[in-house]
């Protein structure tokens, strides 16, 4: 079974939201049925993923960075949270407590070690902080992993 893990941005405005979420039903169709996915579920790219992979009859696994992660989502996210989590076949839990930059970036590194390509929802620019988008994808890079980039082209976040 092919395993992928998915890292992208949150709050994306409306029309690229669109635009990613048919990018991914796409790559993800495109990968065949014996597909185990893996996400964090936030907001954004990771649920448009992980919904992606259920979608396509593929098996969800969920990395959960802390154990007060589900706090630190929008509240509007949660429901869709809680939906996810509970169609997870399996449920990767960090020791962190709270969800700082650094338990985010050992989740991606996490996923990273744990699949055999990285889906990126990123428009290439540098990271903001630590344990983001680029920080994911250039790990996945020093490790060899299959990274494939999905950015409508002329987005803007």
């Amino acid at each position: 079974m092919r395993r992928v893990a998915v890292t992208g941005h949150r709050g994306l405005p409306d029309e690229v939201e669109h635009a990613v979420e048919a990018a991914l039903r796409a790559h993800v169709h495109s990968l065949g049925p014996r597909l185990t996915g893996l996400s964090c579920l936030a907001d954004g790219a990771d649920a448009l993923f992980a919904r992606a992979v259920l979608d396509a009859g593929g098996a969800l696994e969920a990395v959960v960075p802390a154990e007060r992660y589900r706090e630190g989502l929008p509240e509007h996210h949660r429901a869709a949270y809680d939906d996810l989590l509970a169609a997870a076949v399996l449920v990767h839990r960090l020791p962190h407590v709270e969800s700082t930059s650094q338990a985010h970036l050992e989740a991606g590194r996490h996923m990273v070690e744990h699949c055999d390509e990285l889906v990126a929802v990123w428009d290439g620019r540098p990271p903001r902080g630590p344990g983001g988008t680029a920080d994911i994808v250039g790990y996945a890079r020093e490790q060899d992993r299959h990274v494939t980039v999905v950015w409508p082209s002329g987005a803007t976040r």
